[in-house]
């Protein structure tokens, strides 16, 4: 579209000559790929350079403080306004996991606050020693677990068709690894671990929600699907910039609304000893 109609982007740039230069690197690789040939990793390379030396001149997501742990796209940019804080969604949690690793989602958070019934996107994906170290550097932990001797888990097993103990079993290792790592601290105080006894709506790992480069991830529970089957929300939290209309109130989104009730729960829950 640039090249096709360069006179009426030109105007706006004042390196236009490293516009023009991106814009021609990227039209011989453009038609080297259309025609196959010539092709081999050195083009490839050559393009993706070119890509990214455009996408910085035009300033691409980097205003967005979140973006080096999720990035931005073109899509974000054009019409993310539409959808509150919504970035993305997955039908399930194995294809999020393709696009944002465990490592990308929690490495290097400030804050990490978590609710669910057995937390398993942390705790399976995300080690144990990768844990101890991110709350040594300095990252406050809370996590909220269902109470594994409740009358919910039990329900949630009937649901999902599991023996009777199946679920709980899974939910006590679960806060028993996380124990042991909390044990290997030297300040547990900032690893907490609490569990509630109400029935389980939906599970979420807010990352850094207290900054303006949060993240969150939002599943739903499902009567008859497991949590790694349930579709999943990644919410852009306080740094998402969205238009606000002439006489329209600008309001929060859904990374907001879930972290309000993450502290409502949290409020009522007990502490893991």
């Amino acid at each position: 579209l640039m090249v096709q109609h360069w006179p009426c982007f030109e105007p706006y740039f004042d390196d236009r000559r490293d516009v023009e230069l991106a814009l021609d690197e990227l039209e011989v690789a453009r038609n080297v790929v259309s025609r196959n040939r010539a092709l081999n990793e050195a083009v490839l390379a050559q393009a993706e350079r070119a890509s990214a030396r455009l996408l910085d001149i035009l300033g691409s997501g980097a205003g967005v403080p979140s973006a080096d742990r999720l990035p931005v796209d073109a899509v974000e940019e054009l019409v993310g306004d539409r959808y509150a804080d919504v970035v993305s969604v997955h039908p399930d949690r194995v294809r999020l996991q393709r696009q944002l690793p465990a490592e990308d989602l929690f490495g290097g958070a400030r804050r990490l606050d978590a609710i669910g019934i057995g937390l398993n996107l942390l705790v399976q994906n995300f080690s144990g020693r990768r844990l101890v170290r991110l709350a040594e550097s300095g990252c406050r932990v809370r996590l909220l677990f269902i109470n594994p001797a409740s009358s919910a888990v039990r329900r949630r097993e009937r649901e999902l068709g599991l023996k009777k103990g199946e679920l709980s079993r899974s939910v006590e290792m679960n806060i028993l690894h996380m124990r042991r790592v909390r044990s290997r601290l030297r300040d547990p105080g900032a690893f907490e671990i609490q569990v509630f006894d109400e029935t389980p709506r939906f599970t979420a790992y807010l990352v850094d929600g207290d900054g303006p480069d949060a993240v969150g991830v939002v599943q739903p529970y499902l009567r008859r699907a497991r949590g790694m089957e349930a579709p999943v929300l990644v919410l852009r939290g306080g740094g998402r910039r969205t238009v606000v209309r002439a006489g329209q109130d600008s309001e929060h989104g859904l990374f907001e609304t879930y972290r309000e009730e993450f502290e409502s729960v949290w409020t009522d829950s007990r502490p893991v000893s």
